[in-house]
């Protein structure tokens, strides 16, 4: 399938750029797969369309500080570093700009959010194919423990902030409520809709809630770049696949109750580890880079909850091949019904609304 196919025109006043006042506030698409019926709800409804028996799997990695500001020791010249993998203790893959200037053997200081300049310092060791940097950070025992202090919400490009002070919102709101394990460069913003509260109310149903974690890298917003599907090469995340997790959905597949994913990255964890032990789950971590797109028989999920996706994104191609599974004309299903979302005002991308397909 061609990239191209994959793309739409978005109004640019529909890209959320601040989240709904209260996380469940936000709208919801529910989308029938077997009659094509669409519905308008809001994200509380949600429990009307969960059922006793079910199960629920949420991604629970946690969003972590991982934008930078730095001078270049020797010039002045100012670089932005968003931080992308941990290799070991002071040692990070990240994604410079500008990056031509950041050459091997570039020393970097980090600044603090005020702009002053700290102890700490970065040297450029090497760049990879896909132009990230590799540095090497001292002036601290573990740069983890200065994020909080320095870092900046890593917040995609399609949210705009004048300056870093404008962001104190997004520490709380670009964060699910049940993060745990710091790793994502990008939140896993299907969650970013459930409260506490609504949480309970789920459990109270008879659902039963798990977790998974995958952690979000740049690959999530970056559109695909080749012409044809089969050409492009997913960016690895580092997952985790726990025991009791895979044990309870095992038995959820063989009474034949639902499997219902929040999130693509929820998706990409079950089906990766499914795809490798003969369509069933078990204990597991490591990385993953699975690509799936129309196409594509699943083997765990029986529902998909997404927020709405950049054009040929992905995201977009997952949420098209789960559409249709084993077939191509998810793509039309899926387009079309972005089509009405537009027309009815629904909001897109990380701080937008969500849609829960069945």
């Amino acid at each position: 399938m061609r990239t191209a196919d994959f793309d739409f025109t978005l109004p640019p006043e529909l890209i959320a750029q601040h989240p709904a006042p209260r996380r469940d506030e936000s709208r919801l698409l529910v989308w029938r797969r077997d009659n094509g019926r669409v519905e308008h709800r809001k994200f509380r409804e949600l429990l009307e369309y969960l059922h006793a028996g079910d199960v629920l799997v949420l991604n629970d990695s946690r969003v972590i500080p991982a934008r930078l500001r730095a001078t270049q020791a020797d010039s002045g010249g100012r670089f932005e570093i968003l931080l992308v993998e941990e290799n070991a203790r002071n040692d990070w893959w990240a994604m410079l700009r500008p990056g031509k200037r950041a050459r091997p053997g570039t020393p970097l200081v980090l600044q603090d959010t005020q702009g002053g300049s700290t102890a700490i310092r970065a040297t450029v060791l090497e760049v990879n194919e896909a132009g990230h940097r590799r540095l090497q950070f001292s002036g601290t025992p573990d740069l983890n423990q200065e994020l909080e202090r320095l870092g900046e919400v890593p917040l995609p490009p399609y949210i705009t902030r004048r300056n870093p002070n404008e962001m104190s919102e997004d520490r709380e709101r670009y964060q699910t409520v049940f993060a745990q394990t710091g790793g994502s460069i990008a939140a896993p913003t299907a969650g970013l809709h459930f409260t506490p509260e609504l949480l309970d109310q789920i459990r109270r149903r008879g659902v039963q809630v798990f977790f998974v974690t995958l952690h979000v890298g740049p690959g999530t917003f970056l559109p695909v770049k080749t012409g044809v599907l089969a050409g492009h090469r997913m960016h690895e995340e580092g997952f985790e696949l726990g025991e009791e997790t895979a044990h309870a959905l095992n038995a959820a597949k063989a009474a034949g109750r639902r499997v219902l994913a929040v999130g693509t990255t929820t998706v990409r964890v079950l089906e990766s580890v499914a795809a490798q032990n003969g369509g069933k789950l078990v204990k597991n971590s490591g990385k993953t880079g699975i690509f799936i797109h129309p196409p594509f028989r699943f083997q765990i999920v029986d529902g998909l909850l997404t927020n709405f996706h950049l054009p040929r994104s992905t995201l977009l191609m997952l949420v098209s091949a789960f559409a249709a599974p084993e077939a191509t004309r998810g793509r039309e299903l899926t387009l079309s019904v972005y089509a009405e979302a537009i027309q009815a005002g629904y909001h897109f991308y990380s701080y937008g609304d969500a849609m829960f397909i069945l």
